[in-house]
């Protein structure tokens, strides 16, 4: 195993007779976990959570952004599933429907 204790200035193991500390040697990998944590897998959880109450607000008449990049307007909800408007033109009513988890953002009503 690579020791890279002299590297940061700290004494190796054995040099003066006495072993490094375990608390010590276990450190720099307590280090990189808490900085994974806040870095990483932190922000990924309030973004899923921020998704996830954003999923439970939608109801008819929003207009929402799919994630394949397809506007519409919900025109029909249930707990998993969302029927969308698409198009402009009021005489075609196209309709699709999706999963609501398909749903990458609310659009502001102009």
């Amino acid at each position: 195993m690579l020791n890279l204790w002299p590297a940061l200035g700290m004494p190796a193991s054995g040099a003066g007779g006495k072993d490094a500390n375990p608390i010590l040697t276990f450190l720099p990998f307590v280090l990189m976990i808490v900085v994974v944590w806040f870095l990483l897998i932190r922000p990924q959880r309030k973004r899923q959570k921020e998704t996830q109450a954003m999923l439970s607000q939608l109801s008819k008449g929003d207009k929402v952004v799919t994630s394949s990049g397809i506007l519409g307007t919900i025109v029909g909800i249930t707990d998993s599933r969302v029927v969308l408007r698409v198009g402009d033109d009021p005489k075609s009513e196209t309709k699709i429907e999706m999963l609501k988890t398909a749903i990458a953002g609310k659009l502001e009503k102009e």
